[in-house]
């Protein structure tokens, strides 16, 4: 069984790396864990092992050639056969090591392969030995027999972080039958540290989805299959429709997914044919459902027993939950319904001298059973749509709640006269952006005044560890951006070595690339103290909450023009139209005190109001 060879991740920021040395040729036997090439990248060179025994069948990249990690370098012959014995070997040995051989392989090529067993054996099911091709981000396209007899290539969940290890596919751009191109936008993932927007490894026809938007799994786990230009999608989609006929009988009766079990453990690879299977829930065994609906079920307090299902043989669909959801609510028809009937019977059944004796009381009791029971009859009449938190929602409701109970939020609030920047702003802008080709805006002048109000007070560029303060060597501005699915907060490294334009392109940088889903893990780490400015919305102030483990945040508002009371040398005062800004910082008060916090302010606003700075 051929095991693929990639090329490895070597850091958190490292995403290539540059093939120096075969240690190895082409027919030669290799043991797992031998060194098999050296690798050079910008901060280590090493030996990368062999992922598995056997003989190495094929190099794929060549040494010298840069590539991005997780690309297929080479190829493994678990069996130890050559590349000429190859045809030969699938009617030979397909038998004996089906069930067992795909995992062995998947186990040294990826990082949970027990976790998908579906995915590692879907190929060998149709009668061939398709190699499975984990990371294929940037590789040469790798040729498969798939089972529909056709070139196909793997598309994997790629891993967008060292740290980072499972994915959910928020949605795919593409639909089975679809041509796409290499290096064209696939599918959306979401990851607890970013959004992405995955491309196409290769140029072809999207042959087969095998993971279902809102599925959570592992890096390197299959999701689709790309068959060459003129693979047909329908024959590609049927050997995936096929496959539950076969496995449901080896599985026997159909097992009941344990409520024990943790949500990731439930949300592993899932393919087509596996999430065909029958499989019981709420104590019924004629219940087919998929892993996300189950899941919809568990979080709503929902009997799957209770909800029609409208797909091929009652199969419940994610829309037949979501439907019954909003029509019966959390907890649906899992919990009793009919409060008041029984209520009202028990008046209607009652006595008639009881009645006539305790005629009021039993008209008092009615009249609030009747109130009482109306939210229940009126519930499923809500007008609506019930929707899932996304993996990015939840992630942010979270961090905010964490947030709140680790950190005393304490806020202060200031005016700052913004109309000496307004006016350089308006002046200067059109020639400004026609030299440096960025727009500017207001975020640089408040970056460069939160620099000079850390340099006045370090410690509100610093972390708790435990029981201590980190005060950080370098200024990592978060600048927090607001995206039509939620929020992120991509991080400006070393913004204190920056000049006033390099502010400004990597601000501008950061946001576009935030928007269009192209950051990297690395961008939204590493912040030290962060901006918000949801001033762009009108408002006059927020009061933000502290993006854990730092300890402050700076909230802008909106700039407006304002009546207000000016002082001149000589002690006159007089009323002049000012652009006012308020600003908000929000700190942690474990560790800054208020007397801190509001000369870092003064620092801010001072700076702000007085800026006299060459922008360039």
């Amino acid at each position: 069984m051929p095991t693929d060879v990639v090329m490895p991740q070597m850091g958190e920021s490292i995403f290539e790396g540059t093939i120096t040395k075969w240690l190895k040729k082409p027919g030669d036997k290799v043991q797992r864990d031998e060194p098999l090439f050296e690798i050079s990248t910008d901060k280590v060179d090493a030996e990368i092992p062999a992922p598995s025994s056997g003989v190495l069948k094929e190099i794929k990249i060549q040494a010298g050639a840069t590539v991005q990690v997780n690309t297929v370098v080479g190829v493994i012959d678990a069996d130890g056969a050559g590349a000429s014995a190859a045809p030969q070997a699938p009617a030979q040995t397909a038998p004996q090591p089906a069930p067992t051989a795909p995992n062995a392989a998947q186990s040294a090529s990826t990082q949970s392969a027990s976790n998908q067993p579906a995915a590692a054996q879907s190929a060998p099911g149709a009668g061939s030995s398709t190699p499975k091709q984990p990371p294929a981000a940037e590789a040469a396209p790798a040729a498969q027999a798939g089972g529909n007899g056709g070139a196909g290539t793997d598309v994997v969940m790629p891993q967008m972080g060292e740290s980072i290890f499972e994915g959910t596919i928020t949605k795919w751009l593409k639909k089975v039958g679809d041509k796409v191109q290499r290096d064209e936008p696939l599918f959306e993932i979401s990851t607890d540290k970013v959004d992405a927007e995955i491309p196409a490894p290769t140029t072809g026809v999207l042959r087969e989805i095998k993971v279902k938007e809102g599925t959570t799994v592992q890096v390197n786990s299959v999701v689709a299959v790309i068959g060459g230009a003129g693979t047909p999608a329908p024959a590609g989609a049927k050997p995936a429709a096929a496959q539950p006929v076969p496995v449901q009988p080896a599985h026997g009766q159909p097992q009941r997914v344990p409520e024990s079990l943790s949500v990731a453990a439930q949300e592993q690879p899932v393919d087509q044919a596996r999430e065909e299977i029958e499989e019981s829930d709420g104590g019924r065994d004629d219940v087919r459902s998929s892993p996300l609906v189950r899941r919809i079920a568990r979080e709503n307090n929902i009997d799957l027993g209770r909800v029609p299902g409208t797909g091929l043989g009652g199969r419940i669909s994610k829309t037949d939950i979501l439907n019954f959801v909003q029509q019966h609510g959390p907890g649906g028809a899992g919990r009793p319904q009919p409060v008041a009937p029984p209520a009202q019977q028990r008046v209607q059944q009652a006595p008639q001298q009881q009645q006539a004796a305790y005629q009021p009381q039993p008209t008092q009791q009615v009249s609030q059973t009747q109130q009482m029971a109306a939210p229940a009859q009126q519930l499923p009449e809500l007008a609506g749509e019930f929707v899932p938190m996304t993996p990015m929602r939840r992630k942010i409701a979270d961090r905010m709640v964490e947030s709140r109970r680790t950190s005393a939020h304490v806020h202060t609030i200031f005016k700052v006269d913004m109309t000496r920047i307004v006016k350089m702003r308006e002046n200067m802008r059109k020639g400004w952006e026609a030299r440096h080709g960025v727009k500017l805006t207001y975020m640089p002048f408040i970056a460069k005044a939160l620099m000079h109000g850390v340099r006045t007070k370090p410690v509100v560029n610093s972390s708790v560890i435990n029981d201590g303060i980190q005060y950080h060597k370098n200024v990592n501005i978060g600048i927090a951006v607001a995206l039509e699915w939620g929020l992120i907060v991509p991080v400006v490294k070393g913004a204190e070595n920056l000049s006033f334009v390099g502010l400004q392109r990597a601000i501008t940088d950061l946001g576009e690339r935030a928007r269009g889903k192209k950051l990297k893990p690395d961008d939204v780490q590493g912040g030290t103290i962060t901006i918000t400015n949801p001033g762009i919305y009108g408002p006059q102030f927020g009061t933000p909450i502290i993006l854990q483990p730092q300890v402050a945040i700076l909230g802008m508002g909106g700039i407006f023009k304002e009546p207000t009371v000016i002082t001149d040398k000589d002690g006159n005062d007089s009323i002049a139209i000012r652009h006012i800004l308020r600003l908000v910082l929000g700190y942690d008060h474990r560790i800054i005190d208020g007397a801190d916090a509001d000369q870092f302010m003064v620092a801010v606003r001072d700076y702000l109001e007085n800026f006299n700075e060459d922008i360039g």
